[in-house]
């Protein structure tokens, strides 16, 4: 099995030869998502502008299949069926496995509402409050490592117990300094860092997938 997971890293730079620098720190963050599903945790991601796209595509490659069809247990279609004799074959055919996560970014009426409401600068750190509890797990993108809304949410975040993963593009910015570890692409320009940012996560999911739902 570690193998199998490893191999998910591996492939990183071959395809990506700069992304060899952030190998260390995806593997670190890889266990630090990897320790939240197996207390029973969740993931947040947050980010704006293309970075909050980016936010919500990593919960959908945690939420459903991958690479990976992510079957139901035995034990889960045996209480969809006993609930549902006549549906449950159908029920449990079309669901799959998921790794519980959420982007904060996607929460139109909640974040348009506080932004309008309160302050923009913690709209995202609002929902960690709400959210999040000692163990989960917050991604926060921001190309510059900067981005006031973000960092406030990891700021609280770790002020509970929730780690944090930074995705910021060469130098970290504060994100640096305020998360419990940063993957920082080796680019500066906003585009070339959210283009190194998806191949990162992909792999982060892609090992996660590896590591509990392996066929």
């Amino acid at each position: 099995m570690k193998d199998i997971i490893l191999n998910e890293l591996d492939i990183l730079p071959v395809n990506y030869p700069e992304l060899s620098t952030c190998r260390d720190d995806i593997l670190a963050a890889f266990g630090l998502m990897k320790d939240c599903y197996l207390r029973g945790g969740l993931i947040m991601t947050c980010g704006n502008g293309g970075s909050a796209a980016d936010a919500g595509h990593v919960v959908g490659e945690l939420m459903k299949g991958f690479k990976q069809k992510r079957r139901l247990t035995d034990e889960q279609r045996e209480k969809i069926k006993k609930a549902f004799p006549d549906k449950g074959d159908f029920l449990a055919d079309n669901l799959q496995q998921a790794i519980p996560a959420i982007s904060l970014s996607d929460q139109v009426a909640l974040t348009s509402a506080f932004i309008n409401d309160v302050s923009p600068d913690m709209v995202f750190a609002q929902q960690v409050l709400g959210y999040g509890k000692e163990g989960d797990v917050l991604i926060g993108f921001s190309t510059s490592g900067n981005s006031k809304n973000v960092v406030n949410a990891c700021r609280v975040a770790a002020s509970f117990g929730v780690k944090t993963i930074g995705m910021t593009g060469e130098s970290g910015g504060v994100m640096r300094e305020v998360c419990d570890l940063t993957i920082r692409v080796p680019a500066t320009e906003t585009y070339r860092v959210q283009e190194y940012h998806l191949p990162v996560y992909h792999t982060l999911c892609a090992m996660l997938e590896a590591a509990f739902f392996n066929d």
